[in-house]
């Protein structure tokens, strides 16, 4: 099974192919690494730009004003604090020209934590982002998701942030991508760069076919009849893990949905999630003010209250101004199982 960067790569392979996808940029996007996280290595369209945010993002705007279908990348999302003028600009340009000018360009950017990164790469961007009105924003947590998340993004003629989850880069999958082949060794030797000299090394890319995840459209991961667990990115699985451990225990069924799109959202699912079980947490690794998570309990507060077993609870990411280097400390500031856990039994033994 592919890997999520592997799964990225085929991708944007198929857009370069059959979307019209004719650039692919960033620092170290191109050879001979192909991405911090080698997301982009093999591809034809992809080059390398200066170490420059403002460049990068300028450069993506101005050829999808042109006509062009480009994927830039910030290397880390913890970069994309000084471009967040020119993310306005790529988000309101269609609402201002009265519907004159589209922007059809993808800006990718691995965020969040669980590498042990330290201050400047183990950020989350999730909240600022969805306050970008006009921007897309989705947030893989399984490969298939990413290529179909990746393909619906090229696709669409509005501005869209793909934020990757840095600690879920190299999991693999557990459903094939079509074309991709069964045998996980061939796909490494078919696509993946040998160690050493790669100056005369080219994929050989397997025939995948399109697959799409519709942006706006939240996965239930598990479906359950107890509580409702709301996450995305890194904790999806997280939260998977915990729910199923919990059902076995024989401690309660939770309903985990998995979001995948930040904006828009699929306010469907999590609501139709909350009346069945009357018991929700909202679950993210953003820091606890102004929190996304913020956003959908009060949601859920408003049109729901009635409907309602239990308080809704948020567990997130501590308000610090960084994450540390040590792995006790990044443990300590961010949601881990043994903390998802803690929660849910909360939420489930509080008397409704």
């Amino acid at each position: 099974m592919a890997n999520m960067a592997q799964a990225i790569r085929l991708a944007l392979h198929y857009g370069e192919e059959n979307l019209g996808v004719k650039e692919i940029f960033g620092e170290d996007v191109g050879a001979p690494l192909g991405g911090v996280f080698t997301a982009t290595q093999g591809l034809k369209n992809a080059w390398n730009s200066p170490l420059d945010e403002r460049g990068i993002v300028g450069a993506a705007l101005g050829l999808a004003w042109a006509g062009s279908r480009p994927v830039a990348e910030i290397q880390f999302v913890d970069y994309i604090f000084n471009v967040i003028d020119l993310l306005k600009l790529c988000g309101n340009a269609h609402w201002t020209s009265a519907g004159r000018y589209k922007t059809p360009m993808v800006l990718m950017t691995p965020t969040g934590s669980g590498i042990h990164g330290s201050v400047y790469h183990s950020h989350s961007f999730d909240s600022i982002a969805s306050k970008i009105h006009g921007m897309k924003v989705v947030c893989p947590s399984t490969p298939i998701d990413a290529y179909g998340l990746m393909i619906a993004s090229i696709k669409d003629d509005n501005p869209v942030l793909f934020l990757k989850p840095k600690a879920l880069l190299r999991t693999k999958g557990e459903e094939l991508i079509p074309g991709e082949p069964a045998d996980e060794k061939e796909l490494k030797a078919a696509i993946d760069a040998p160690i050493g000299d790669r100056s005369q090394w080219k994929p050989n890319w397997p025939k995948v076919q399109e697959y799409t995840v519709p942006i706006g459209k939240a996965k239930i991961s598990k479906p359950g009849k107890d509580a409702t667990v709301v996450t995305h990115g890194r904790l999806a699985p997280i939260a998977l893990e915990a729910a199923k451990e919990m059902l076995s225990a024989g401690e309660g069924d939770v309903e985990v949905i998995d979001m995948r799109s930040l904006i828009p959202y699929d306010w469907a699912a999590i609501r139709d999630s909350i009346r069945k079980t009357g018991r929700v947490l909202f679950l993210n690794e953003e820091t606890e003010i102004s929190n996304f998570g913020e956003h959908l309990f009060r949601r859920t507060v408003d049109e729901l209250f009635y409907e309602l077993k239990t308080r809704p609870r948020l567990l997130c990411g501590k308000a610090t101004p960084g994450i540390s280097l040590s792995p006790n400390l990044e443990y300590f500031t961010v949601p881990q199982k043994a903390d998802v856990l803690r929660g849910i039994r909360e939420l489930l033994s509080e008397e409704a």
